[in-house]
């Protein structure tokens, strides 16, 4: 008879039940994992094993057969290991096999039977409580499932041991409680710029209506600096929105201590990003810096630097609020509604529309057109609000502070309306 215990396998933020099932039977001493696992879940055979060892349980000298249905979903991660080494346990009689009914199972085994964080317990802690299941996780991400819901029941031991205490009446575990990380005092704000007011107000007109915002100005002019605080004067999440943002966190691994914050994202990729870095994809299809920008601010400083092909792949995002990355054997949809704010140089020594200034190399408008072609014409009508330095007859150490609002009136009759 073969002993059943829920778990999930992650497609994007989407947790697809998957059913492990252990059957232990007479034959060749052997321990074989099925089910169309890669590289992590195959591994979990010795890592179950160490843990049960430790825990001062010995595997029988029979055939364990662990099957992962459906057979043709792939599974990818160490978040298998828990419920294969419970669905073992229960077949050998440590731990009654009805202990585990009612209950999702995530959890990532150390060889001396410790429970180790794992990606994905948010998802997997809202897919449990939709089908009206418990879950089973680790200590450390406890508080991040506590906020599926306060009525579904999340056990969150630190080892084996103690999660067979708890289900022996021996140990009680206490339901953890949400966490929610705090905001550090040293964070950028907007209060810290003195002057520039015209670009303030085009950060406040952004601000307002989730306009996408271009600023172009030469080197040390402050763009980086104020894009920075531009999510000081952004309002904080709403519940719908923290779920959303801190799924898609919870699926990368970016999530510590199981704290949620409800502080917009605000994601700043370096120019040498690869499409797969920025939209998403990789072997295991996971989210790219766009859908971890969900719901708060994507920041590209030299814009014109980034591969074009990067930079275009932005352009269906930008429209549908959605990236679908498809592989192979894999295909995951990830949100993706975020603001963009882009900063960039006139041209590429930064100084051509500066009073007296001559390029070395040819003549500073044919200077700024190359630069600029870099960038397509579809990716900048994205753009709402297009800022734009001023050079008057200034030496260019005080040019750098000055700035023009082009735009801020179309932008505030879309905001109006």
């Amino acid at each position: 008879m073969a002993v059943r215990v829920a778990t999930v396998a992650f497609e994007g933020v989407e947790a697809r039940p998957v059913d492990v099932q252990v059957q232990i039977s007479p034959g060749s001493v052997v321990f074989n994992v099925v089910g169309l696992g890669d590289k992590a879940v195959a591994e979990s055979r010795e890592r179950v094993r160490a843990a049960l060892i430790a825990s001062g349980l010995a595997l029988p000298t029979k055939r364990i057969t662990v099957n992962l249905a459906p057979a043709d979903m792939p599974k990818e991660g160490s978040h298998y290991d828990l419920p294969i080494a419970l669905g073992v346990m229960a077949a050998i009689g440590a731990i009654p096999a009805d202990a585990l009914e009612g209950f999702l199972v995530v959890g990532e085994l150390a060889l001396d039977g410790t429970l180790t964080p794992v990606a994905g317990v948010l998802p997997a802690a809202v897919a449990a409580n939709a089908r009206g299941q418990g879950l089973i996780c680790p200590k450390e991400c406890g508080p991040e499932a506590a906020w599926a819901s306060r009525e579904m029941e999340v056990l969150a031991p630190r080892s084996l041991i103690q999660l067979v205490n708890h289900v022996k009446g021996i140990q009680a575990l206490a339901r953890p409680e949400p966490a929610i990380r705090g905001l550090a005092a040293d964070l950028p704000d907007l209060a810290d710029i003195k002057g520039q007011e015209s670009a303030k107000r085009a950060l406040e007109i952004a601000a307002a209506g989730g306009h996408n915002l271009l600023m172009s100005g030469p080197p040390g002019a402050g763009k980086s600096m104020l894009a920075a605080r531009l999510p000081s004067i952004l309002p904080p999440l709403s519940p719908q929105e923290l779920l959303e943002v801190s799924m898609i966190h919870s699926v990368a691994g970016q999530i510590a201590g199981g704290e949620l914050t409800d502080r917009r994202p605000f994601r700043a990729p370096h120019h040498s990003a690869s499409m797969a870095a920025l939209v998403g994809g990789g072997t295991n299809a996971k989210p790219g810096e766009i859908s971890l920008a969900h719901n708060g601010v994507l920041f590209l400083d030299e814009l014109p630097e980034f591969q074009p092909q990067v930079l275009d792949s932005l352009r269906q995002p930008l429209e549908t609020g959605e990236v679908a990355v498809s592989r192979a054997n894999h295909r995951a949809v990830y949100p993706a509604r975020f603001q963009l704010v882009a900063a960039m140089n006139p041209c590429r020594c930064g100084h051509a529309l500066a009073p007296g200034f001559a390029c070395g190399r040819q003549p500073n408008a044919r200077c700024v057109a190359q630069y600029q072609a870099r960038l397509s014409g579809p990716l900048l009508d994205r753009f709402d609000l297009q800022l734009k330095s001023l050079f008057r007859r200034l030496p260019i150490s005080a040019a750098k502070s000055r700035f023009s609002l082009e735009n801020a009136a179309l932008s505030a009759l879309k905001l109006h309306h």
